[in-house]
């Protein structure tokens, strides 16, 4: 029979080997984790808060993130990753025109959209092709991890990235249902401060996914 005092001590040390696990995790997860990827981490989570409250400065910050995050996905061998990132790269430079023109009204910026059934069309065609193609690629020439999902995760990226530069309000769902997948893998490849940002870009991209929406309806409000 259990004592009261050897329960007591039992759950003592129950909590201490808790608590001594956590320690051990936290710094495993600090020793792993580059000052590279931090970088990379912070000024992404900066981009993409910036990009939800339709601020024009979230493209320059995301300049600086994809050129860090170059880096980061070659030394992981996340190769679709980081061709991705030289995609994101162009586009961040095209969203960043495309935010500070309009055409109707220099003075205010672009309107939100929303997609049309062709952009639908087109942009299944395209994730399939770049799932497969790349996909196949990758698994018989070279050694990268998770070929054929992360060309799919790259192919939903590449799409989701355009119409984001383009204001297009349904990028926001195709980021949530990517990035959701993205903390999986990165969690795989010990990317953990990555996998923590893609869990709080899903954040994000639902809170941008509503303020958009409101925009829509506002903008559109006088039809």
């Amino acid at each position: 029979m259990i004592t009261p005092a050897g329960f007591f001590f039992d759950y003592i040390w129950r909590m201490v080997t808790i608590v001594d696990a956590v320690r051990e995790s936290i710094i495993h997860f600090l020793d792993i984790t580059t000052w590279l990827e931090w970088c990379g981490v912070i000024t992404g989570t900066l981009c993409v808060w910036l990009a939800a409250k339709n601020n024009i400065l979230n493209w320059p910050m995301a300049i600086i993130s994809v050129l860090i995050y170059i880096f980061i996905f070659f030394e992981s061998k996340l190769y679709s990753d980081m061709g991705l990132q030289v995609y994101f790269l162009v586009t961040n430079a095209y969203g960043w025109y495309f935010w500070s023109k309009n055409r109707n009204n220099p003075e205010t910026s672009r309107p939100v959209s929303i997609i049309t059934n062709k952009e639908m069309g087109l942009s299944a065609i395209a994730v399939i092709l770049l799932t497969i193609l790349p996909g196949t690629l990758l698994h018989y020439f070279t050694k990268a991890s998770y070929p054929f999902l992360d060309s799919f995760c790259t192919a939903c990226s590449l799409v989701a990235q355009i119409f984001l530069a383009r204001k297009v309000l349904q990028n926001w769902l195709i980021w949530i249902f990517v990035d959701i997948i993205y903390v999986g893998v990165y969690i795989s490849k010990d990317l953990y401060a990555t996998a923590i940002m893609y869990a709080l870009y899903v954040y994000i991209a639902w809170v941008g996914y509503q303020g958009w929406k409101k925009t829509y309806i506002t903008e559109n409000s006088h039809d």
